[in-house]
């Protein structure tokens, strides 16, 4: 038997004993089909990942748990002055890099208002996104080697890491800023507050938390590139805590040096890419605390 629903619009629809009609069903095949599609994308993606990371642990664990591996210079394979040079390169970046790029991002986002040179700098960022990390750094060499006629020292690694940074921490603060509900803006203005302490007080730290995920992205980025380090500075088994003069070893320098030298030294060159990623992960979380900590509380 089959129930009758009069409708006085269109008439009997007629619906079978269960209550569904075949529409229903379909749409629930369809959402089923779906799920299962997208699920087997999510584990496609997972797959190369997980692996990744279970073959750098696996082969990179041994170096960095012994006790040689944090000496202080490589003649005695430790890596201590690879990650010291790292470290110092990357912060001169992100200190060049972060502020410059922020106030970019606010610009085109809260005074540009689709002006010319808001479209030309959003072009201009565009471009950067894509150029490889060896023009950047053929670019710092031939201004600063070429022109300037300047010794090379980890501080000019650190230039080309800014223009790869740049970028990166534009594009996703422009972004996080763009999803802070106009709502707030507006009641800080109708309360007589300037626009500049709007930007301050209530639009950055409500965005914080995406901003600095993507200041994390753009570290991770240019901390692992290789390009730089092998044109704009040469290395040195010795700690040089003065990355404006001299030479300055650094892991991904390391890693190539380690990987030259032959099939006996790939240990190192695991070992090496852990010690990147496990520094990537420790700033990272340590970042996202420090944005949660001052980030605005919820009611």
């Amino acid at each position: 038997m089959t129930a009758t629903l009069e409708s006085p619009s269109v008439g009997p629809v007629k619906r079978d004993p269960s209550g569904f009609t075949p529409v229903i069903a379909r749409r629930k095949v369809t959402d089923k089909v779906a799920l299962v599609l997208v699920s087997a994308a999510l584990l496609i993606a997972l797959a190369p990942l997980v692996w990744l990371l279970v073959t750098l642990i696996v082969r990179g664990i041994s170096p960095i748990l012994s006790a040689d591996w944090w000496q202080f210079d490589e003649l005695h394979g430790g890596a201590f002055n690879a990650i010291i040079g790292t470290l110092q390169q990357t912060l001169l970046a992100a200190v060049i890099s972060i502020p410059v790029g922020i106030f970019v991002a606010i610009y085109l986002v809260e005074y540009g208002n689709k002006s010319v040179l808001a479209r030309f700098t959003t072009f201009m960022v565009d471009i950067l996104s894509g150029v490889p990390s060896i023009v950047a750094a053929l670019f710092i060499y031939a201004v600063w080697r070429t022109t300037l006629g300047l010794p090379r020292s980890g501080f000019v690694v650190a230039l080309a890491l800014v223009l790869l940074m740049i970028p990166i921490v534009v594009r996703s603060t422009e972004e996080m800023l763009k999803i802070v509900p106009q709502d707030l803006r507006e009641a800080s203005y109708a309360l007589g507050v300037p626009k500049w302490r709007t930007i301050v007080s209530i639009v950055l730290p409500t965005a914080l938390s995406g901003i600095v995920t993507g200041v994390m992205l753009a570290v991770a980025r240019v901390m692992g590139e290789s390009a730089p380090v092998l044109i704009l500075v040469g290395s040195t088994r010795a700690i040089n805590n003065n990355p404006f003069e001299g030479n300055q070893q650094s892991l991904p320098l390391m890693m190539v040096q380690q990987y030259n030298n032959g099939p006996d030294a790939l240990d190192k060159v695991w070992g090496a890419a852990l010690t990147l990623v496990l520094i990537v992960a420790v700033i990272y979380f340590g970042a996202k605390l420090v944005s949660r900590l001052f980030a605005p509380k919820k009611a």
